[in-house]
């Protein structure tokens, strides 16, 4: 199976092929960008799919990452892994933001805690911890680094991600012992297609994982009266 897999959630914009079974991708680029994702992706991924022999039509699906991040990000990169998806009549797959960046360490296999952790602004973090052998200790979520610390115990950790150092600020502080702390601007492209080949497009549908509720919300309260089309009174 090959799978091309997409990432512009964060700040980053990416895209590889990658067989099932293979321990290099056929071919990756990666441009770390904060903006201009929907400039920079589509002529990224035909660079790439150029040095792939077969090119579109050898894909048997595609992966993309599908948050927390970015609200423009994510909506560039899925808007053009659906629209290459329907092309290809393949499906069409999303990897979260946080389960990408943890899978290279969690495949390490150490004795220690997996913490991805981005930053979500004002003290928050999206964050997702995992045990060794893969047991949830943080289901995804959005909350205060503090809270979020002390959800872990005492463990050793290793934390992954653009919050990584804020997060070991505050774990240090609270007596865990940290063990390394990568501040990744993005998540490894390699491993955004490693779980797009194994995911289930049933359970991992590619549509956005914000995690956080939007901050417009209807103004009700504030309604303009609508006339009736017939009687001219106010609805």
């Amino acid at each position: 199976m090959r799978c091309l897999a997409i990432d512009t959630a964060l700040n980053g914009c990416s895209a590889c092929v990658l067989e099932a079974g293979a321990a290099e991708p056929l071919a990756m680029e990666t441009l770390p960008i904060e903006r201009g994702h929907a400039e920079a992706l589509l002529p990224l991924v035909e660079r790439v799919m150029a040095k792939v022999e077969g090119g579109f039509p050898s894909l048997d699906r595609v992966a993309v990452t599908v948050g927390p991040g970015s609200f423009t990000g994510l909506r560039v990169g899925l808007s053009a892994a659906r629209a290459i998806a329907l092309a290809a009549n393949i499906p069409c797959v999303g990897v979260t933001t946080l389960a990408a960046y943890a899978a290279p360490l969690i495949m390490q296999q150490e004795a220690s805690v997996v913490v991805a952790a981005i930053d979500a602004r004002h003290g928050h973090v999206y964050v997702q911890a995992m045990a060794p052998r893969g047991m949830a200790l943080i289901t995804p979520r959005i909350a205060p680094v503090r809270e979020a610390v002390r959800m872990l115990g005492q463990a050793s950790i290793r934390v992954v991600g653009t919050g990584a150092d804020l997060f070991a600020q505050d774990a240090r502080a609270f007596g865990l012992n940290v063990l390394s702390s990568d501040p990744a601007p993005s998540p490894d492209i390699v491993f955004v297609a490693r779980l797009g080949l194994v995911a289930d497009p049933a359970s991992a549908p590619p549509r956005p994982y914000y995690l956080r509720p939007p901050d417009a919300k209807p103004q009700g309260h504030a309604r303009i009266a609508r006339a009736d089309s017939v009687t001219g009174q106010g609805a």
